[in-house]
This record gives C-alpha cells, sequence and structure tokens, in this order.
C-alpha cells in the first residue's frame, strides 16, 4: 500500500444459505452476526458478494439496511453489483437510504456483470440495442448522476408536490455517497477506464488477462496504471483513489480448521493448473489468485512478497463461498488476531 496510509482490512463473505428448516432466515442471521464480530475485532469493511439464481446474497441493500441498525463503525460495501440488469434509479435510492440509515458508511462496489444472468434477466429490466458492456456502463452513468443529486429528468406536467417544469432529481440524497463508489476491475484496460472515471478500483482474486507473469505481478501492474489514469484525469484534487484487493486468507491453527476447509481446498486447486489457469479451459484468459492457508507466520510472509498488495489501501479477506459459519468466524478471527497485525495493520476499533 502507498507508504502514508494506514491498511485497511476488510472481510467478504457470500452469505451462503446452507438450507435446511430455517433456510434463508439462518443465513442472513448468520451473514449479520459476522458483520457485527467483524467490527469487535477491528475491521474496516464488510463486503458482500451479490449473486442471482444462486444460494446466496441478492439483495444487498436491504442487507446492509439491517446490518447499519446493528453496527456502529464497520462500513458496508458491495463486492460487487452487476450493473447489467439493474434498475441505476432504484439502487440509487435504495443506497442512498442506507448510507443514511448508517451514518455515510456505505461503499457502493459495481460491475458489468455477467452475460449468462443477463440473457435471463434482461426481459425484465430491459434489453438493449447496446452491447453488454456498453448498456452496464450506461447504466454506472446513469447511477451516478442519480447519487450525486444531478437532475435525471424533467416533467412537463406537475404532480403531487413537483411542480410544473421541475427539474427531477433521485431522493433521498445523500451526501458524499458518490465519492465512495468503487469498480470491480479483471484486466488493465478496465483498470485505466475506472481511474478516468474517477472510482475506486477493486481487485479481487481474478483477473481476465494473460500476459505470462505472476498472478501479482499483472494486477500491480493494474493498480499502478489505474492511479496514473485517475490522476492524469483530475480527479486527484477533489477525492484520494482508494485500491481494495481480495485474497482467500484460511489459517489452519487446529485440526477442525483443516477438516472443515479441506473440501474447499482440494476443489479450489484440483480445478486450476499451478499457475491459476482453469483446467477445464487452459485457454481462457481468466487466471485465478493462490490461496493463503496454513500457519499464520507463513501466510503473513507470503501476503508480504504479494506485488499487487503493496501498492493497494486495503485487504479484503474473502471468505470460502460456502462453508460452516463457525469456520468464517474463526477465520476473521486468526487474521485479525494473528495475520493482519504482521503486515501493519492496526484494528480500527
Amino acid at each position: 500500500m502507498p507508504s502514508d496510509r494506514r491498511l485497511a482490512l476488510g472481510f467478504l463473505t457470500f452469505v451462503p444459505d446452507h438450507g435446511g428448516p430455517q433456510g434463508p432466515a439462518r443465513a442472513l442471521e448468520d451473514g449479520l452476526a459476522l458483520v457485527e464480530l467483524a467490527e469487535e475485532l477491528g475491521f474496516d469493511t464488510a463486503w458482500v458478494r451479490v449473486r442471482h439464481h444462486e444460494p446466496f446474497l441478492s439483495s444487498p441493500m436491504t442487507f446492509f439496511a439491517a446490518a447499519s441498525q446493528r453496527t456502529s463503525r464497520i462500513h458496508l460495501g458491495t463486492g460487487v453489483i452487476p450493473m447489467r440488469y439493474e434498475d441505476p434509479y432504484r439502487l440509487a435510492e435504495d443506497a442512498a437510504t442506507v448510507d443514511l440509515l448508517s451514518g455515510g458508511r456505505l461503499e457502493l462496489g459495481l460491475s458489468n456483470g455477467i452475460p449468462p444472468v443477463a440473457a435471463t434477466l434482461d426481459p425484465i429490466h430491459g434489453a438493449s440495442e447496446r452491447g453488454f458492456a456498453e448498456e452496464a456502463q450506461h447504466r454506472i452513468a446513469a447511477l451516478r448522476d442519480a447519487v450525486s443529486g444531478r437532475a435525471v429528468g424533467r416533467t412537463d406536467s406537475g404532480y403531487m408536490s413537483v411542480p410544473a417544469g421541475s427539474d427531477l432529481v433521485v431522493t433521498p440524497h445523500a451526501a458524499g455517497l458518490e465519492d465512495r463508489l468503487w469498480y470491480g476491475a479483471g484486466s488493465e484496460a478496465t483498470a485505466v477506464r475506472t481511474g478516468t472515471q474517477g472510482l475506486h478500483l477493486q481487485v479481487s482474486t481474478l483477473n481476465t488477462e494473460e500476459t505470462g507473469e505472476p498472478f501479482d505481478v499483472v494486477q500491480a501492474r493494474q493498480v499502478v496504471s489505474y492511479r496514473k489514469a485517475f490522476t492524469e484525469s483530475g480527479h486527484a484534487h477533489r477525492l484520494e483513489p482508494r485500491v481494495s484487493a481480495g485474497r482467500i486468507v484460511l489459517p489452519l491453527l487446529h485440526a477442525r480448521d483443516e477438516r472443515e476447509h479441506r473440501g474447499f481446498l482440494e476443489g479450489y486447486r484440483s480445478g486450476m493448473t499451478a499457475d491459476g489457469r482453469p483446467k477445464d479451459d487452459p485457454a481462457s484468459p481468466i487466471r485465478f489468485s493462490s490461496i493463503f492457508s496454513g500457519a499464520p507466520d507463513s501466510i503473513t510472509e507470503r501476503l508480504l512478497a504479494d506485488a499487487a498488495l503493496r501498492e493497494v489501501d486495503e485487504l479484503v479477506v474473502v471468505l470460502p463461498a460456502d462453508g460452516p459459519v463457525e469456520a468464517h468466524r474463526r477465520v476473521l478471527t486468526a487474521v485479525a488476531r494473528e495475520v493482519a497485525p504482521g503486515l501493519g495493520w492496526t484494528s480500527a476499533s
């Protein structure tokens, strides 16, 4: 990270639904309790993944509305909302409401999304003649107008409390939210675009470009190029760019930890080659980060050697998509107490 700034620590959860008689209600309660624990441990941000048609969290703003009332300090972030199939004005209303309820703690991470889900949701959210990415970027621009308080339309005839000839703005307005918008990039080109747009940058456990170099080296270049584009586009005079990087971190302190994470670790490693290529599609440009597992001292040493992490402002501990909630609680506790301090992190509490 930049040498003059404190390293922030976040975590990311999918809020998995394990089924059973309590089903999604239990999953949401477990997710909220995890956010509460993270605040107690001093984490800076609780990030959530957003998934549709899967047994994971699909409605982050309602989840964060509840979390905002059970916490007082920790920031609440999306990693990420797929904008290709979102209503930007409705999302702006929900996001501003959550930001106001939380006292200005929302971090709104965005992305384009993935085509297979768009194919199922386009009939609902509206198909477009624009290309996939172009439509997503169009909706991101509309969202930015909405959360900034800029006019998004005009009415010729008045109605209720709106006089005729009025500019229309999205309400409520949450001051400062427009400065807490992020984009999840996977390539140098998208990182540069993010900097040019003046958004904060999220990089994750996945890269979408292949250069023949190690994963962290490629990602470090993305971050450096992002910061250069951010500054050269004139955004640095009003806003300091922030970068978060996700890594799967699994301290194995006891036999129970090894047993509960074994299935995830074996599945993750068996699905890719040693250099992070997916085995079922070796020609794909997608590359995955390694898992940082084992003894805390070993994990800390490997994280310190990660070229990308030396360039970022926040380390985000990515929890396995599934797995026992108690195992996830132990991961957060071990990271906060035995891994992150060795990286220079100090508790936010």
